[in-house]
């Protein structure tokens, strides 16, 4: 049981990262929640929420991520000099 639900996650996760597939995802998602139709129907008490939860957790978290890799990336391109400066830099000795 594991092994499946750790293999949804990869899959989601690569599939909401990916930018060609990014907003049919969360849209597909989105629907998810509203649709009456569920892998545990909601009318069930408890357990009918729960896969509910399991999916907008998900979808938050990445979409979290998202938001924060975006912020950095544009602090990064905003404030170079804040960027590490270990390059190396490589140099060819000529005797004269």
């Amino acid at each position: 049981m594991n092994h499946i639900v750790e293999s949804f996650y990869n899959w989601y996760r690569s599939q909401v990262r990916n930018p060609k597939y990014r907003w049919v995802i969360i849209l597909g998602t989105f629907l998810y929640l509203i649709s009456p139709i569920d892998i545990l129907p909601d009318f069930i008490p408890i357990l009918g929420w729960i896969d509910d939860g399991v999916v907008l957790t998900l979808l938050m978290t990445e979409i979290s991520r998202l938001i924060t890799e975006n912020r950095q990336r544009r602090h990064e391109i905003n404030n170079p000099e804040s960027q590490p400066q270990d390059a190396t830099v490589e140099v060819s000795a000529t005797s004269e």
